[in-house]
């Protein structure tokens, strides 16, 4: 097993094979059946480009054929930094079948970022698109890989520059490498498939592991909770790598079911009203954000939506009003809410459940033996309805991040259980109900803000003295970021410097404070502490006070 990952206890992992949760194949292994079992069907639509499964995997040999003559190897780390198109998927299975471990990267990620998973994963390759927008990839995977001593491969998706390889040649070069080569290749189905990245409250981010065998039970076990079958259409304008549409049940989960998916990246409502029409797409993903954008666009009326049978809303809570809206303008659809988490656990809504449990809760988990406590400060359990921090455990929910044993002590009890932070409350029907959360992050329409990584870069400003990021209700996204922040004496601050002083670090775009609050002081909680509490109340009141001026106006 590759070393910093925490292993599930053997009696447990023994549990988990003898019940079929398990079945010790690699994910390329699982995938060389569902390759082979629909071949001739259609796999991957990417704009005109269409792509079988037997185009997916005749490609991903290949490109792992190629990858391995560069020197790729069994468990070398790989941040992946593609947007949503075809290249993804067949690098993705072309490094499974290597043996190789993506990192979950987006391609909103910048220097900050990369730098760290970099760093943590003592990653051997980075593989990036050319440019997005007006950013260019290069010089900053350049400067990485300056700094990095492990990092010995840039890939890039475009035009490659002095030092990098393109993707596109080594996806269509004829590889020198027999075929039999992959043959050769033991992979270890407990190792890491993937890392996939916390949305944890420090500075730095988290790389959680899940293995062969977990993942793949996760995509497998979803699916059916999802009603897909083999004449499902998945849209997928979300991020690719999250674990949303990756493998819950994502790509993974369509795939294994030999159905199709459509991908987009472009989550303009007439983009993708445009696509759904013309491919007969039954399922698509959504934050409440993009769901919200969705049902107040007026073109909604101009297209044929009525394929459409499953939207899978996560990242957030969503309000009963939006999803009775969306039934409203689309008939032949369910809002689906789920609750999930890169570390392991899900969450679904049945498709069958009570229409008032459906519009109140996230769910339920999807397996009998995931096991859910909600637990008081002093970690005891707290009576059925009342609030209490989710912990849990179960066959896909990881024991540790990578490489922190420290961290993992205080995040893990020691039975096992992980502490996520999130609160919730059991509904008198079986499924839970999301109240909240204990860690301090900024939810960003899905996008999970750490305020101490933030918090730490503002310190390094010249004019502030202290600092506090709280998230600020919005309409349409959840939450944004507000900081409230203490001035030096005599120096001044604006919301347009501070985000130009955070945008020279090279964080990703999502993460910059949409709204300053300059403050004498915080308020303190009874333990002397910051209280964000109050932070939060205060800025929700003026931002209240501020529409009522402007409707007056």
């Amino acid at each position: 097993m590759l070393e910093g990952t925490v292993p599930f206890p053997p009696e447990y992992a023994k549990l988990c094979r003898e019940r079929g949760y398990w079945k010790d194949k690699s994910l390329a292994q699982e995938f060389a059946l569902v390759f082979r079992k629909f071949s001739e069907s259609t796999a991957i639509i990417d704009g005109e480009k269409q792509y079988s499964y037997a185009d997916i995997d005749r490609g991903s040999d290949k490109l792992a054929l190629n990858l391995l003559a560069l020197g790729l190897r069994p468990l070398d780390r790989v941040v992946l930094q593609l947007p949503n198109v075809a290249e993804f998927v067949v690098l993705y299975f072309a490094l499974q079948k290597i043996g190789a471990i993506p990192i979950a990267a987006l391609s909103t990620h910048r220097y900050q970022e990369i730098s760290q998973f970099v760093r943590i994963a003592a990653a051997a390759v980075c593989v990036f698109p050319e440019t997005q927008g007006d950013f260019q990839f290069g010089p900053m995977i350049k400067r990485v890989a300056d700094e990095s001593p492990s990092l010995k491969f840039r890939i890039v998706l475009g035009k490659p520059g002095p030092g990098e390889y393109s993707l596109s040649e080594l996806m269509e070069r004829e590889p020198k490498l027999a075929r039999s080569e992959l043959d050769k290749i033991v992979i270890d189905p407990t190792d890491p498939a993937i890392f996939q990245l916390s949305g944890g409250t420090t500075g730095v981010p988290k790389l959680i592991p899940r293995s062969h065998n977990d993942y793949a039970y996760n995509s497998r076990t979803a699916a059916p909770v999802c009603a897909i079958t083999a004449d499902s259409v998945l849209l997928l304008v979300i991020p690719i790598a999250h674990n949303l549409a990756l493998a819950c049940p994502g790509i993974q989960g369509f795939m294994l079911n030999g159905a199709r998916v459509v991908l987009s990246t472009s989550g303009r409502p007439e983009d993708m009203f445009a696509l759904i029409e013309k491919h007969g797409v039954t399922h698509i993903k959504v934050v409440p954000a993009l769901l919200i954008r969705l049902i107040n666009s007026p073109a909604i009326g101009n297209f044929d939506l009525s394929s459409l049978k499953v939207i899978q809303s996560g990242g957030q809570r969503m309000q009963p009003e939006v999803r009775l809206r969306t039934k409203e303008l689309i008939p032949s659809v369910t809002v689906q809410e789920n609750f999930g988490m890169s570390e392991g656990m899900l969450f679904f809504v049945r498709l069958d459940d009570p229409e008032d449990v459906r519009l109140e809760t996230c769910g339920r988990p999807i397996c009998p033996d995931d096991e859910v406590r909600l637990v008081d400060d002093d970690g005891r359990e707290v009576a059925a309805g009342e609030v209490g921090e989710l912990t849990c455990r179960g066959p896909y929910t990881l024991r540790g991040y990578f490489g922190v044993p420290e961290y993992n002590a205080k995040q893990f009890t020691p039975d096992g259980f992980y502490c996520s932070g999130d609160l919730m409350r059991l509904h008198p029907s079986g499924n839970y109900v999301v109240e909240g959360r204990k860690k301090d992050l900024i939810n960003r329409g899905g996008e999970k803000i750490s305020a101490e990584e933030i918090e730490n870069l503002i310190l390094m400003h010249p004019a502030v003295q202290n600092i506090a990021c709280v998230a600020m209700p919005d309409p349409n996204l959840g939450e944004k970021m507000c900081a409230c922040a203490i001035p030096k004496n005599g120096m001044t601050l604006t919301l347009k410097g501070l985000v130009d002083f955070l945008t020279a670090k090279e964080i990703a775009k999502f993460k910059l404070p949409e709204r300053l609050e300059l403050m004498s002081e915080f308020p303190l909680s009874t333990f002397g502490k910051v209280s964000k509490k109050s932070l939060v109340e205060m800025v929700t009141e003026h931002l209240d006070e501020e529409r009522s001026i402007s409707k007056t106006t």
